[in-house]
């Protein structure tokens, strides 16, 4: 269930809200006069929720390009490329 907090919280309780914010990865709600007004979450989970933007638009393109054809390489030989390729790193 998701918590909705009205804009005085944040105003009055900001160190709460940020806490349950980081703690529990949950975004909380934020109502103005009785209406939706903003979501506040953590930089962690909005970052997190940035990357899977990223991860599904590019996964997307990927789909386009093969359903038109593109070709793509092996993963165990790209995995196998990338292992040699760290160890002459480390």
């Amino acid at each position: 269930m998701p918590t909705i907090r009205p804009i005085s919280d944040l105003r009055n309780n900001a160190n709460e809200i940020s806490e349950f914010c980081r703690s529990e990865r949950k975004p909380v709600f934020i109502t103005k006069n009785g209406t939706g007004d903003m979501v506040v979450m953590s930089i962690e989970e909005y970052e997190r929720q940035q990357a899977l933007i990223e991860l599904y638009s590019k996964l997307s393109e990927a789909e386009a390009e093969i359903e038109n054809g593109a070709s793509g390489e092996d993963f165990l030989e790209v995995a196998q490329n990338m292992r040699l390729k760290i160890r002459d790193k480390i």
